[in-house]
């Protein structure tokens, strides 16, 4: 491996960091497909070291960051959830995110469905989420 300049290690934080924020809004602002994954999967490791585990509330995505939460809406029923981050995927076709079956379920979801993505961000916990969710002016 050889060592990279200051000045390189800047601009390549400054290109991470662009395309993280063009990453972020693209999710938050298009429609994409997603799909869910199941009993296939159920308690073989994640991403992030835990255990799968179908029934809770979680999703896999290419980029947003790990412990991280999404919240999820069905486009054709407008039914939201909200995921946490703890697997990377999917991996193949043009999907964005590979819900748990628990989140498709709850989102009506039954093979593929197209949904928005919208990043809330890590450090939060879930209960701070819901509770600024609930006081957010519609």
């Amino acid at each position: 491996m050889n060592p990279i300049s200051a000045a390189e290690a800047s601009r390549r934080h400054s290109s991470s960091h662009h395309q993280a924020q063009h990453s972020k809004h693209k999710t938050s602002s298009h429609r994409q497909s997603a799909s869910w994954y199941g009993a296939d999967f159920h308690g073989k490791k994640t991403a992030n070291g835990e255990r799968f585990n179908m029934y809770a509330m979680t999703a896999a995505h290419r980029s947003l960051p790990l412990s991280s939460y999404a919240e999820v809406t069905n486009l054709k029923n407008h039914r939201s959830v909200i995921v946490r981050i703890n697997d990377r995927g999917p991996f193949h076709g043009k999907r964005a995110m590979d819900l748990s079956y628990a989140a498709a379920k709850e989102l009506g979801i039954k093979g593929t469905g197209s949904v928005r993505i919208k990043p809330l961000g890590s450090g939060l916990s879930l209960a701070q989420l819901i509770r600024n969710k609930l006081n957010k002016p519609s």
